[in-house]
């Protein structure tokens, strides 16, 4: 147990002197995520006017802050969880699991047909401290929004994951590279050095996977 605290006291302190977590307190975002993605999507140019950008696991909503600021008031910005997040101002949020068929009808009705440019996800499990379990359960995640991209990404379109490195995640990049013209790999300055997350990025969505 007192390691246990030791190591919460040690994250604590990590998290509060943390220069993300302060800029986001003063900037009145909503998670330090929002940073990561910034530098991500600054780096590639991924945004642009009047783009419809899809987030999965969205909550508490720091991602679809983001990008509806960036956007400005052009384009629509569609945040998807199966947990409950407060109204964003601009952004639409729909609250289900996006693996469920009735959930994804409310989807293409709200888009109605107007084609998805951008399908982001910074999903992660809740984390059990066991690596035998958590990746793969990291890794089930991942699948499921490479699924989702294949179905609801227009050809041409881009797909911003989180991964964790490890059992899984190259063959993961392998089909990434199977369906996208471009794949690269990121780490952006806030996500925390220790971290075995990394940022894959696939742009100009095949209309078949080779």
């Amino acid at each position: 147990m007192a390691s246990r605290s030791k190591s919460s006291q040690r994250w604590l302190k990590e998290h509060f002197a943390d220069p993300y977590v302060k800029k986001a307190q003063a900037e009145g975002m909503r998670s330090r995520a929002a940073y990561k993605l910034e530098e991500l999507l600054k780096r590639d140019r991924l945004l642009k006017p009047g783009m419809v950008v899809v987030d999965l696991g969205a909550a508490p909503g720091g991602w679809s802050q983001y990008v509806r600021q960036a956007m400005g008031d052009q384009g629509r910005v569609v945040a998807m969880d199966i947990l409950e997040m407060p109204p964003l101002a601009g952004v639409e949020f729909l609250h289900g699991d996006f693996r469920e068929d009735s959930v994804l009808s409310q989807l293409e009705a709200m888009l109605a047909g107007q084609p998805v440019d951008l399908v982001l996800s910074d999903m992660a499990p809740n984390k059990s401290g066991m690596g035998a379990v958590d990746q793969p359960r990291a890794m089930y995640l991942a699948e499921l929004a490479m699924d989702f991209a294949d179905r609801q990404l227009k050809t041409g379109g881009a797909f911003l994951i989180k991964l964790f490195q490890g059992e899984g995640s190259d063959d993961y990049i392998r089909e990434l590279r199977r369906r996208y013209d471009r794949v690269a790999i990121r780490k952006p300055d806030a996500s925390r050095k220790r971290s075995p997350e990394v940022y894959a990025l696939g742009q100009g969505k095949r209309a078949q996977p080779r």
